[in-house]
């Protein structure tokens, strides 16, 4: 398919829909709030034509007065970053970009293409620094099919992936009027303070040419993962085998490209802690509440990887999280910083894998249907891995980004192209 023709039909901010409270003008962002990267996390939602009579600008209006009505609820979304502790909740509003674009829908689920979900982000943020400025872009890009794509960019500084989704999905609620309490859980002051921690200075992306590239595993083929490693892990899960399987084939790249010397290597998997704490803390609460565990690499076998993830999680949890809370919990976070970064300067190659399943992506209807697909685009950051549930909620999307000189040698693996799909087309076709 030839490049996407795309026009701009509008571009303004949208308002909290009430007034945010003077004593809330001041939000205070917790430590993990402080500490995250300063980049945009993406999302794009893709929807089969609606079965209305709605024109654009009428659907447009109602996601429009829908935004501003979550926005209330969610109020530091639409304020600007004062400083690394502090947001300003002034009501200045959220970029909403209205887009029209020259292609239908099937084209671009038949064979989706990084440089055609570019454009389909508001001012091409996705995986950008944000500079502490706006926290919040929405872009929707009507098709000549009918069908539409729903963008959102959200700064890391103010949620991870958990609460883009939570967002995402309480908006859709309201659009939807589907009766649902929406209730974020924001603590002001913060429930997990810095105290007299010293801040560390922002991480930033390299410039590094990578590729990305979409693997996906369908439940048939992770099911056959896991019977590999029964006999040495129990219970074996999706994320762990999909992990190990990705992890294996990146290490044999790495290792072919350094003329079959073994690199020292370290699998860093990003965690929710929401539901590792005891107790638990409910899934609503909006924030950054994820940490990271490694996973050196002792032996490369497929079973020996599964068997160190497994247990690299739960000595992270039951070392770090499982009892503690508040000060104690960021104390505890930062003995295991020290750890990983001695393990950093012992490895000569790291991989970075954060997983998004089970988060409810696909429940995102906003009054016209569940999204038909969900994808983030190409990241930026060399050697990051991205899982994310498929449609049917059994398989995997996973989102892999290599150094260009490595990404050939990767995407053409025998042993992963065993279990796994290259990029192939979300659905059939049903537009």
């Amino acid at each position: 398919m030839a490049t996407v023709q795309l026009e701009v039909i509008s571009r303004e901010l949208i308002k909290p829909y009430s007034q945010t409270p003077p004593h809330l003008r001041n939000f205070n962002l917790s430590y993990f709030d402080q500490i995250s990267t300063p980049m945009y996390i993406p999302l794009v939602f893709f929807y089969n034509p609606c079965n209305t009579t709605a024109s654009t600008s009428e659907t447009s209006n109602r996601l429009k007065k829908s935004l501003s009505e979550t926005l209330t609820l969610y109020y530091p979304f639409a304020g600007k970053v004062k400083d690394r502790e502090f947001i300003d909740c002034n009501d200045e509003g959220v970029l909403f970009i209205e887009a029209k674009v020259k292609v239908k829908l099937p084209e671009i689920l038949d064979n989706p293409k990084d440089e055609i979900l570019e454009s389909l982000f508001a001012d091409n943020l996705q995986w950008k620094d944000t500079s502490l400025s706006s926290l919040l872009a929405v872009q929707v890009s009507y098709f000549d099919c009918g069908g539409m794509a729903l963008s959102v960019c959200m700064a890391h500084k103010i949620g991870d992936a958990a609460t883009m989704v939570n967002f995402v999905n309480d908006w859709a609620a309201k659009s939807s009027n589907s009766g649902k309490q929406v209730a974020p859980l924001l603590y002001t002051p913060p429930i997990f303070p810095r105290g007299d921690l010293p801040l560390k200075p922002e991480s930033s992306h390299k410039k590094v040419k990578c590729i990305s590239r979409r693997f996906v595993f369908d439940a048939p083929k992770i099911a056959a993962l896991k019977a590999i490693v029964a006999d040495r892990v129990q219970k074996p899960t999706r994320v762990e085998v999909v992990s190990g399987i990705l992890y294996k084939c990146a290490i044999s790249t790495a290792n072919a490209n350094s003329s079959g010397t073994t690199r020292p290597a370290l699998f860093v998997q990003n965690v929710n802690l929401r539901s590792r704490m005891v107790p638990p803390l409910p899934d609503n609460y909006v924030g950054n509440l994820s940490w990271i565990f490694p996973v050196p690499m002792r032996e490369d076998s497929f079973h020996s990887l599964v068997v160190q993830m497994k247990e690299g999680l739960s000595d992270f949890c039951n070392t770090y999280v499982k009892d503690s809370r508040g000060t104690d919990l960021v104390m505890s976070i930062k003995k295991n910083m020290e750890k990983v970064k001695e393990m950093y300067k012992s490895s000569e190659v790291q991989y970075m894998c954060s997983g998004w399943c089970r988060f409810p992506i696909y429940e995102a209807d906003f009054g016209w249907g569940k999204p038909v697909w969900v994808s983030i685009g190409a990241c930026l950051d060399k050697n990051v891995m991205i899982l994310m549930d498929d449609r049917s909620g059994d398989g995997i999307e996973a989102f892999v980004t290599l150094e260009e000189q490595h990404m050939a040698a990767f995407e053409s693996d025998q042993e992963l192209l065993a279990f796994a799909a290259l990029n192939p087309t979300p659905i059939a076709s049903q537009v």
